[in-house]
């Protein structure tokens, strides 16, 4: 009787903990063989990547190579072709409202209204999301304590610099703590100290909050730094996914622009 007690609770301790990897493993976003195309262009083909609770993954790819169209299908600005994408367990094709729910995107040339000051801004922007009072001061609380640009914030936008905005930016993007957070470039234009800034809260929210990122940058240095995995897209194909060091492995390249450089002109999806 005693050993028949201690083998269920032996069972049900390991049911706990693959329960709890799990969780901890599962799918923000899968994308399922998604593909857009226009008139005779197919600019993106059959591709399939997923990524996990408190992840980063970075797309990337040279102009042209279908990254900016996979990201706004994913984000529901674009119907594809065929296939889907699931975020946060929902459709974008049969549930975008509540995917819109679920995601914040930060596109390359996302801007704010300069006559606004700072918390006025945060303040118009968590209006958008709730009406409930508590929450929308809830929600600038947060963005003050995550773009942490002080007395700043009762300025006008228009005197801050290109890093104070993208800052304000990013903390309104992910005030309401989205499960997947899509960022296009969210270093571009930016002085070393400002990237390392911005890069360093991207890694403090997949890290401490769980939250999940899709980045898509051109700034190999950023990509090797803050992402856990990358997937490298070209000519609408995404060719390889896969951690930074197992990638330069795999190439024998010593860093990840040369492994960019031979997956682009090798052309082979692997």
């Amino acid at each position: 009787m005693i050993c028949g007690i201690i083998i269920l609770e032996k069972l049900t301790v390991s049911t706990q903990l693959h329960n709890k990897r799990r969780d901890i493993l599962a799918n923000v976003l899968e994308v399922k063989e998604l593909s857009k195309q226009y008139s005779k262009v197919l600019a993106v083909d059959n591709i399939s990547f997923e990524i996990n609770e408190g992840e980063i993954f970075a797309l990337i790819g040279p102009n042209g190579a279908g990254k900016t169209t996979t990201i706004r299908m994913i984000s529901t600005l674009l119907t594809p072709t065929s296939g889907d994408a699931i975020v946060a367990g929902h459709s974008i094709l049969k549930a975008s409202d509540k995917v819109r729910e679920s995601i914040t995107y930060l596109p390359d040339e996302a801007g704010a209204y300069k006559q606004m000051t700072g918390i006025k801004y945060l303040r118009f922007m968590a209006g958008l999301f709730t009406s409930d009072i508590d929450k929308l001061n809830a929600y600038v609380e947060r963005a003050k304590t995550i773009c942490a640009l002080g007395d700043r914030l009762n300025d006008k936008i228009g005197s801050y610099s290109r890093g104070m905005i993208r800052k304000l930016l990013l903390a309104r993007a992910v005030m309401t703590k989205p499960k997947l957070a899509i960022l296009d470039e969210p270093t571009s234009g930016l002085d070393v100290l400002n990237a390392i800034e911005i890069r360093k809260m991207i890694k403090k929210l997949a890290e401490e909050e769980g939250m999940s990122f899709l980045l898509s940058s051109h700034n190999m240095l950023e990509i090797e730094f803050v992402s856990d995995r990358i997937g490298i897209i070209s000519k609408g194909h995404l060719m390889v996914t896969g951690r930074a060091d197992e990638l330069k492995e795999r190439y024998q390249a010593p860093n990840l622009e040369q492994v960019f450089e031979r997956v682009v002109n090798e052309n082979e999806v692997h």
